[in-house]
């Protein structure tokens, strides 16, 4: 008969234990690797669609999918190495820098705090001016100026064929790419077609610090016009390939563009889980508004010019009707936006240039806040220089301003006879966003009396 010995039942014990541990473990693994693998399926769907969106216009050339994958992968190995218990050396390594740190492309996961900020706004609100706000930042920052420019103008004459449906889906696509680093859907739309990825024609290259910056700056070309030139350094044409590279370096990705007239149209980029955005709307006065751009393109305003001088507009021409549509446009958007919806919940901002123009550095530093983007001082050091400037700096295109002095410069230019008509087709707009209605020439001339409410939007 076989003794019980109390050891060899503790070690038969202890190796079950063990052994189920084990067990658990590879399962966890398992089902980590089944919903690494679901999720991968997914993105790829969803990045087709938005290909073949886009293909819809022009064929797709370039495949940048692998940057998902490579983020999938991290986060595998990083599973991998805290189930199978491995640890590193955490001596000189913080919470905070382990965060973001680069994975082996060099580029920054998402959990490694990659912040996305787009700035929408309509033109002469300013837009400029604050996208500065977020160029100027430090080499952590990729900043595109006006990215949808080519797109709006190959393809503007047939969208308003379909009332402009399409080519909002296409600005909402082409931007999702560009977040990602993908500038090979933008390249469809640049003419004349870039050359091996290689454009001289990118829309005010100059007005994005980081497409300007050395390891972007190629060879100067001999005998190739480059309109849109580098200003701080001499630059060939700009190679995309170097300025997707420079884009998946830097921490923190921010655009600006005036061609976004409708904010639920952007739900998907938003709802994108590779991107954290933010959303910027910056608004103006509407009667402000008109006086910048009968100014600024003033070819284009010159029935507004007539009806200034004559006195009398009729409130039933094209003009008057597509002025209302831009604010109803305006405030629709704002109003999306403020509502909080799900996909907008904590990811909205609203934001008046005039408050901006009043107190910049109070409102940089709000926005940079909300972005979840530290406040640099190279940002700090710009507002402090470009809002207190010379008239000879401060041309109608220019982003040096004496901000305080541009809040209100439009009341001396726009007659009251123009001023009422704004008021009449915006004025659910300039309701929306506090903006003081004038009854007479002498209120509108009055700086001492102030056309802004005190609004807390957010």
């Amino acid at each position: 008969m076989t003794s019980y010995d109390p050891k060899n039942s503790t070690v038969e014990l202890t190796l079950q234990r063990e052994d189920l541990r084990m067990k658990t473990k590879y399962a966890i693994v398992f089902i980590c690797i089944v919903a690494l693998v679901i999720i991968e399926k997914e993105s790829n769907i969803l990045s087709r669609v938005s290909d073949r969106l886009i293909q819809r216009q022009i064929p797709q050339q370039q495949d940048f999918s692998n940057i998902t994958q490579k983020g999938s992968l991290m986060a595998l190995k990083m599973l991998l190495s805290r189930l199978s218990g491995t640890k590193r050396d955490n001596s000189n390594f913080s919470e905070e820098e382990e965060e973001e740190e680069l994975d082996d492309s060099g580029t920054y996961s998402y959990a490694g705090g990659r912040k996305h900020v787009l700035l929408l706004a309509t033109t002469r609100t300013g837009s400029s001016f604050v996208g500065e706000f977020f160029n100027q930042h430090g080499e952590n920052m990729f900043y595109l100026f006006e990215p949808l420019w080519h797109v709006e103008r190959m393809l503007t004459p047939a969208a308003e064929a379909n009332n402009g449906t399409v080519l909002s889906g296409i600005y909402r696509d082409v931007l999702q790419r560009l977040f990602l680093c993908d500038f090979s859907p933008l390249e469809k739309f640049i003419s004349p077609p870039p050359q091996d990825h290689v454009t001289p024609s990118l829309f005010r290259r100059e007005s994005s610090l980081s497409l300007c910056e050395e390891r972007v700056c190629s060879p100067v070309i001999r005998d190739v016009f480059e309109r849109y030139h580098c200003k701080s350094r001499r630059c060939g044409p700009l190679n995309l390939t170097l300025a997707s590279e420079s884009c998946l370096s830097k921490q923190h990705h921010a655009i600006k563009t005036v061609r976004v007239h409708q904010l639920d149209t952007l739900q998907p980029l938003v709802e994108d889980p590779r991107l954290d955005i933010k959303v910027i709307q910056l608004v103006r006065d509407p009667r402000a508004i008109l006086a910048s751009r009968m100014v600024a393109f003033s070819s284009k305003y010159h029935t507004w010019k007539a009806w200034a001088q004559n006195g009398q507009v009729p409130e039933d021409d094209e003009e008057v009707k597509r002025l209302k549509g831009n604010c109803d446009h305006i405030r629709m958007s704002a109003e999306v936006g403020l509502s909080q919806p799900h996909w907008l919940r904590n990811r909205y901002m609203l934001v008046r240039y005039e408050d901006i123009a009043l107190y910049p550095m109070q409102k940089a530093e709000e926005m940079y806040k909300f972005a979840g983007i530290p406040f640099s001082s190279l940002a700090r050091e710009w507002i402090l220089r470009n809002t207190q400037t010379t008239q000879k700096a401060s041309g109608i295109y220019s982003t040096q301003k004496n901000s305080s002095e541009q809040a209100e410069k439009w009341r001396f230019t726009i007659p009251f006879t123009l001023a009422q008509v704004v008021q009449r087709v915006c004025g659910p707009t300039m309701k929306l966003f506090g903006y003081r209605f004038v009854n007479d020439e002498m209120t509108l001339t009055n700086k001492s009396i102030s056309l802004l409410e005190d609004r807390l939007f957010n």
